[in-house]
C-alpha cells in the first residue's frame, strides 16, 4: 500500500534555499535588454543606480549566473516565516470529485499576508548594506506596501508608500497596518509630487493606477538624499528573490517523487508566478518535463491576453527605463470597480518572453467568477484567499474538473499567494451581490496603447 502523502508538506529551516535561482541563465532566448529612455540604448548599471539599490541593479542585469547566494543575514530573517508549507488539497479534491491531485504553496503565513515579503526583505537588506536611510515604493492592493513596511521596520529604514487611491479607499485596514509598522502612506495620485499634480490636473477624479503611484515614488526617490525606489513585481531581480517559492515547492514534492503536470499562478506584474514556476520551467526548457504553465490574469487588466509585446515605460509619467513586455500601455487605468488586485499595465519581461515563445499559457477571468472560486475554496479548505490568489484557484478548479470529465489523474500545483483578511470590502461586495465585472473595450485598450513610446520595438 502506497504511503499517504501528508496534508501539509513541511521543510525544515535548514532546507530554506541558500541561493536564488536565476531562470534567465537557462533560457535559450533571453528577454530583450532594458533601454535608457533618452538614448534608447541598453541601460547601464550607472543609469539604473540613480533609481534602484546597487545590488538590485547588479541582479537585474545578470543573465548568466544561475545561482545567486542569499546573504546569511537575510536568510536569518527568512527563518521568521519560512519555509512556507506546501498543502495537499484533499478536501477540495473530494468536493470536486476529481481524480486530480491538487497542491498549493501557501505564502500567506506572515503578517503582510503574502509572498511579497520575500523580495521586500531582500531589497531592504541591500538598502541597509548600502547605507541608505529611506526608501519609496508604490502599492496596489496593499500587500507589497505591508511587506515593505515590515521589512523597513526590521532594518530601521524610513519608508514612504504611494498607494493606488481607489485601493486605499477600498482597503483602509491595509493603510492601518502599513502605518502601524511606521511607514508613511500617501494615496496616489497626490499633490505631493509633480507627477501626481500633473495626473490630477488631467483627470481630477481618477482612482489612480500602479503606473501613477510608481511615477510618484520614483520622483520622490530621485529628489531625496540617500533614498532609492523599490518595487514588488515586474523587474527581473524581484522574480529572482521570489524563486525561493518554487524551490521550496519543488523540494517538498521531490521528497515524495511527485512531478506536477500543471502549474498555475495568478498574474499581475508576475512576481509570484515567476517565483513559483522558475525551477520547474528550467526542466521544461531543458527538455526534462512537459509541464503546462498557466498564468491567470483579471479580465479587467489583461496584459497577457489582450496586451501588446512592446517596449513600454513602467509608469504613467514615463520616467522609468523601457522594458520589453506584454503591456496595455502605461496610460491604461483599470476600472475603479475592479477589486481583485493584479492592476498593473505590464508584465515581467522574463514571463512575457516565455509567453511569446510558447512556454507559458495565459487566460483571463472576470472577478465574479474569481470570487465564486474564492468562497468555494474558503468553505472547503478553511483559508480565506486573497483576491489575487483566487484567480489561480479558479483555474485550478477548472483544470481539476476537466480531469473529472476525462478521467485523467493529473497533478496540479498552484500558488496561494496570500490571505484575504484585509480584503473584506471586496468580499462584502460579493456577498451583497453588488460586485460587477469590468472588461475593457477596444476603445479603452486603444487609449492605453496610444501611450506606448514610438520606437521600432513596438512593431
Amino acid at each position: 500500500m502506497a504511503k499517504r502523502i501528508p496534508t501539509r508538506l513541511y521543510l525544515s529551516e535548514d532546507e530554506i534555499p541558500r541561493n536564488w535561482y536565476n531562470l534567465r541563465a537557462d533560457m535559450k532566448d533571453k528577454p530583450d535588454p532594458i533601454l535608457h529612455p533618452g538614448t534608447l540604448q541598453p541601460a547601464t548599471a550607472a543609469d539604473l543606480e540613480a533609481v534602484f539599490c546597487k545590488e538590485s541593479v547588479k541582479q537585474e542585469l545578470d543573465e548568466t549566473t544561475r545561482l545567486i547566494p542569499i546573504p546569511e543575514g537575510l536568510r536569518e530573517f527568512y527563518q521568521a516565516y519560512r519555509p512556507a508549507p506546501l498543502i495537499r488539497a484533499y478536501f477540495l479534491e473530494k468536493a470536486l470529485g476529481t481524480p486530480a491531485e491538487i497542491y498549493y504553496k501557501h505564502e500567506g503565513t506572515n503578517t503582510s499576508g503574502s509572498h511579497k515579503l520575500n523580495s521586500a526583505a531582500a531589497q531592504t537588506y541591500y538598502a541597509k548594506e548600502e547605507g541608505l536611510t529611506s526608501l519609496t515604493t508604490e502599492t496596489g492592493a496593499g500587500q507589497w506596501g505591508s511587506a515593505m513596511a515590515m521589512a523597513c521596520a526590521y532594518y530601521d529604514i524610513k519608508l514612504t508608500v504611494y498607494m493606488v487611491k481607489v485601493s486605499s479607499e477600498q482597503k483602509p485596514y491595509r493603510k492601518a497596518l502599513i502605518e502601524t509598522y511606521g511607514a508613511e502612506l500617501i494615496p496616489s495620485p497626490s499633490n505631493t509630487t509633480e507627477a501626481g499634480r500633473g495626473i490630477l490636473a488631467r483627470n481630477p477624479n481618477t482612482g489612480g493606477s500602479l503606473g501613477c503611484a510608481i511615477s510618484e515614488a520614483v520622483e520622490t526617490a530621485i529628489k531625496t538624499d540617500k533614498c532609492r525606489y523599490v518595487l514588488g513585481s515586474v523587474m527581473n531581480h524581484v522574480l529572482l528573490h521570489q524563486s525561493i517559492i518554487g524551490q521550496e515547492a519543488k523540494a517538498a514534492l521531490d521528497k515524495y517523487g511527485i512531478k506536477p503536470d500543471i502549474i498555475i499562478g495568478c498574474a499581475g506584474g508576475g512576481s509570484n508566478l515567476g517565483g513559483l514556476i522558475a525551477p520547474f520551467m528550467a526542466d521544461k526548457i531543458n527538455g526534462k518535463s512537459d509541464t503546462r504553465f498557466i498564468a491567470v490574469e483579471p479580465a479587467s487588466c489583461p496584459s497577457f491576453t489582450r496586451g501588446r509585446y512592446a517596449y513600454d515605460f513602467g509608469d504613467t509619467a514615463k520616467t522609468t527605463p523601457l522594458l520589453r513586455m506584454c503591456t496595455l500601455g502605461n496610460g491604461f487605468i483599470p476600472s475603479s470597480n475592479h477589486a481583485g488586485g493584479l492592476r498593473y499595465h505590464g508584465m515581467n519581461p522574463i514571463l512575457s518572453k516565455l509567453y511569446q515563445d510558447g512556454y507559458l499559457e495565459a487566460r483571463s477571468q472576470v472577478q465574479t467568477d474569481v470570487f465564486d472560486a474564492a468562497v468555494q475554496f474558503a468553505k472547503i479548505e478553511g483559508i480565506l484567499p486573497a483576491p489575487e490568489s483566487s484567480h489561480a484557484i479558479k483555474a485550478a478548479i477548472d483544470e481539476a474538473l476537466e480531469c473529472k470529465r476525462t478521467g485523467e489523474k493529473k497533478v496540479i500545483l498552484f500558488g496561494l499567494t496570500g490571505t484575504g483578511y484585509f480584503d473584506m470590502t471586496a468580499y462584502m461586495s460579493y456577498n451583497a451581490k453588488t460586485m460587477t465585472d469590468s472588461i475593457p473595450t477596444d476603445e479603452d485598450l486603444a487609449k492605453g496603447f496610444a501611450s506606448l513610446p514610438d520606437i521600432p520595438q513596438n512593431k
